[in-house]
């Protein structure tokens, strides 16, 4: 349930907090670029995956033998599916001092109890891949329960709600590519904080698209701060992991 450090380059060292922690895929989407595979479970009901003490007893062991720059909610699911997410923050936030950031696909920020347990965090990093219901449904394949308005309507309320740093990516495939405009657009309305332009570029079943594709797309962007993922500087890789055998299967 706690791994890393990993080194993210939207974060720097990041130990991770997985609030699902299940042997398989826990969802309430199925993007086509998952480096994690196809979703075994896809949901939108939240429960508890992870009592909070065994997080609290797992993150004071990890703690005095790491260094990270950041503590990361992320892992094998969407962590807002994890109902006692905001008791998991609280927790955090006692033990140590460290900036909390949660990794999420923004499917529940609707919702509001979602929105009041992702306030209780630092940093939250959302995500908007697509600026249309039928493009929304070939890239993200979200559950059934899931429109394209609710999760514009979530991401809006929830950036009018939240006093901390909140950034937006966009995944770019070749779904999406064309309609780069379209996205920036919708992603101006919501006005977050940063822009993570990004594409699959680990194992994915999805090919990713090539650098100068990437910079086309940035031109839709001007006038945002936005970060690319061709374009930032890798932070250096982390000799020393917590978890060595979970970090194998969560991708950042």
């Amino acid at each position: 349930m706690v791994y890393g450090p990993v080194s993210s380059w939207r974060l720097g060292r990041s130990l991770g907090v997985d609030p699902i922690c299940a042997a398989e895929k826990v969802c309430s989407f199925d993007c086509v670029y998952c480096s994690l595979g196809r979703t075994t479970e896809k949901i939108i009901e939240r429960k508890i995956f992870v009592p909070t003490e065994a997080v609290e007893k797992s993150l004071g062991k990890v703690l005095p033998k790491v260094k990270p720059d950041v503590i990361t909610f992320s892992g094998t699911g969407e962590p807002t599916l994890a109902k006692n997410l905001g008791e998991m923050i609280e927790s955090v936030r006692r033990l140590s001092k460290l900036p909390i950031a949660v990794l999420t696909n923004s499917s529940l920020q609707f919702k509001k109890e979602v929105r009041r347990d992702l306030v209780k965090a630092d940093i939250v990093k959302g995500k908007l891949d697509a600026s249309n219901a039928e493009l929304f449904a070939r890239v993200n394949r979200p559950h059934k329960g899931i429109a394209f308005w609710k999760v514009l309507k979530g991401l809006k309320r929830f950036r009018n709600e939240f006093a901390g740093k909140f950034a937006l990516e966009v995944m770019f495939v070749p779904h999406n590519k064309e309609l780069a405009a379209d996205i920036a657009e919708m992603v101006k309305e919501i006005e977050p904080d940063e822009v993570h332009i990004n594409t699959p570029l680990r194992p994915s079943p999805v090919a990713p698209l090539s650098r100068a594709e990437l910079e086309e797309v940035e031109k839709s962007f001007r006038g945002l701060n936005y970060i690319s993922v061709y374009k930032t500087k890798k932070p250096p890789k982390i000799s020393r992991v917590i978890g060595k055998e979970k970090i194998k299967r969560l991708k950042r």
